[in-house]
């Protein structure tokens, strides 16, 4: 299997220096790296984007910076006109990577959520009436702006619908040209800050450890992944990450679900998760395609 990885902008031909350990590890390994222009794929010039990679390599894999849905999907366009088809579909990228496809599998295991398909205010309102009162934290489908706590994510109560779409305004002013789908609306939980970053391949849990974000922090309470098995394989996507977080009762809580691709890893972690993607086998993943969600 090949890797595949961001280059540098000023030094195609080298990796992304975020990747350049990803890379030397992969070829001390023995696997083929081959590099992709990131900055092509916004542009919407997926062609240009890999031309670094070789025809008829068989099956890819990507680790890179982060890719919307319709970006994926062009890369693995381009890649299958050179014979190169990705390991994770475009349809199982999109289920990983916003919330609507992961969470009717996980909503026993994390905050309630509701949301909407666009960025009005009619969809925002049913999505937080349906919610109900008290507080909640809002998010698009991909990503939160949590770094803008009180002004762009935290709601104080659902309730209060005018205060609650100004967060909400003030959340898609900051997400600009990144908005992605619409809003979600998650039930406020109290979290720990340390959170746990698991890795799954074809539903097995390979690598737990801190999340990139605090990579020394991790919660002193133990984690045991394999209580999570069944519902992560029964989302059947390829390469995944899922993101824990200790509730103030003391329960695991899924903060995240995001596809492997274009997760971070801790400097300390990459020797690990490279040695279990190099193991991965494409033989058995012949998991279904999701369907499209509303």
């Amino acid at each position: 299997m090949m890797l595949l990885l961001p280059a540098d902008p000023l030094r195609p031909r080298r990796p992304d220096e975020h990747y350049a350990e990803e890379a030397a590890l992969a070829r001390e390994l023995g696997v083929t790296v081959a590099l992709v222009d990131h900055d092509a794929l916004p542009s919407g010039d997926a062609e240009r984007a890999v031309q670094g990679v070789p025809r008829g390599g068989g099956p890819a894999l990507y680790r890179g910076w982060m890719l919307t849905s319709g970006q994926y999907g062009a890369l693995a366009d381009a890649l299958q006109a050179r014979s190169v088809s990705l390991v994770t579909g475009v349809e199982q990228f999109r289920a990983a990577h916003e919330l609507p496809g992961w969470y009717p599998s996980l909503r026993e295991v994390t905050p309630v959520s509701q949301w909407s398909t666009d960025d009005g205010r009619a969809g925002f309102d049913r999505a937080r009436l349906a919610l109900g009162a008290g507080p909640a934290v809002l998010r698009d489908w991909t990503k939160s702006m949590k770094h803008y706590w009180t002004e762009a994510a935290l709601i104080p109560d659902l309730a209060d619908a005018d205060a609650a779409w100004k967060v909400a305004s003030r959340f898609r002013e900051l997400r600009d040209d990144s908005f992605t789908g619409g809003y979600v609306l998650r039930r406020f939980e109290e979290l720990a800050p340390a959170e746990v970053r698991t890795w799954w391949i074809g539903g097995t849990c390979v690598l737990a450890g801190p999340h990139p974000d605090s990579p020394t922090a991790l919660p002193e309470t133990p984690f045991d992944p394999s209580a999570y098995a069944s519902l992560i394989s029964s989302l059947e996507l390829p390469f995944v990450t899922v993101d824990f977080a200790l509730r103030s009762d003391g329960v695991w809580r899924v903060v995240e679900l995001g596809d492997g691709q274009v997760s971070d890893c801790p400097p300390a972690l990459r020797p690990a998760l490279i040695q279990a993607l190099v193991g991965m086998s494409t033989s058995h993943i012949t998991f279904r395609r999701p369907e499209p969600w509303s």
